[in-house]
């Protein structure tokens, strides 16, 4: 018994002797970490540095708290070194962050000029989808429609952003032209019978047309569909609706 519990012992002595080195080596590392990014910090904050990413990486957390005048400071310089690499995300932001659709455009022009043989997607969309966007945010709806349409023709009907066909409808609606508008909706439900905004564009258009009953059984649809609509924690989309747009226009079709 007596051996048992000497080695225990051991084993317990042992244990602990590695956790403490352990701790000193985390202790270390940490203390090295901050001060390589404490470092980095300063060399990227007196623009010494001549690594882009670095620029971009730096930029992020300051432009996802809204302080975009310093975080643009750093995006710019970014850009400045490697425009391919960084203009679409400082579209992306200037659209869907700062709703300037100009300065937006002409980033996403420029990238596309540098990258004449390459469809961008910047962060992750396509390119001709956010230009639609921005022209949608400009009020010229003829010019968004030929950006969705183009999205449609280089990512194939069944594979599009389903969002393309209601921005189609969304801008026929706005142009005055309400059958074609509700063609363009159904593409979106024809994908997906829950797009919330297809139904309630589907319900407008048809109360334009003077046919209340359709414009009802769509508001239905759309009431009953609203917990799948296009919603982002950290964005409003320029398309995005709200339960209290669908119960106020309902309410306007019951009288």
């Amino acid at each position: 018994m007596k051996k048992f519990f000497k080695i225990l012992g051991i084993v317990f002595g042992f244990i602990i002797i590695i956790g403490i080195g352990f701790s000193i080596y985390l202790y270390f590392w940490n203390k090295d970490r901050i001060q390589t990014t404490k470092e980095l910090s300063e060399k990227i904050e007196n623009f010494e540095s001549k690594n882009s990413e670095e620029y971009m990486e730096y930029s992020v957390h300051l432009n996802k708290a809204g302080d975009f005048e310093k975080g643009f400071t750093y995006l710019n310089k970014a850009v400045e070194l490697e425009p391919e690499m960084h203009l679409g995300y400082r579209g992306w932001i200037r659209l869907r962050k700062i709703r300037d659709f100009d300065k937006a455009l002409a980033d996403f022009d420029r990238l596309d000029s540098l990258t004449p043989k390459f469809v961008d997607a910047p962060w992750g969309e396509n390119i001709d989808f956010l230009r639609g966007e921005c022209y949608f945010g400009k009020k010229d709806y003829q010019k968004a429609i030929e950006s969705f349409n183009l999205n449609v023709k280089h990512n194939k009907e069944d594979w599009v952003d389903i969002h393309t066909f209601v921005y189609l409808g969304l801008c026929e609606y706005k142009l005055g032209n309400y059958e074609k508008a509700i063609s363009e909706f159904e593409r979106a439900l024809a994908q997906s019978e829950y797009t919330t905004e297809s139904s309630f564009g589907i319900s407008k258009a048809y109360y334009k047309l003077g046919n209340n009953e359709k414009a009802k059984e769509n508001i239905l649809e759309a009431e009953k569909n609203i917990d799948y609509k296009r919603d982002d924690a950290y964005n409003e989309f320029l398309n995005e609706i709200y339960l209290s747009e669908i119960l106020e226009f309902k309410e306007q079709l019951e009288k």
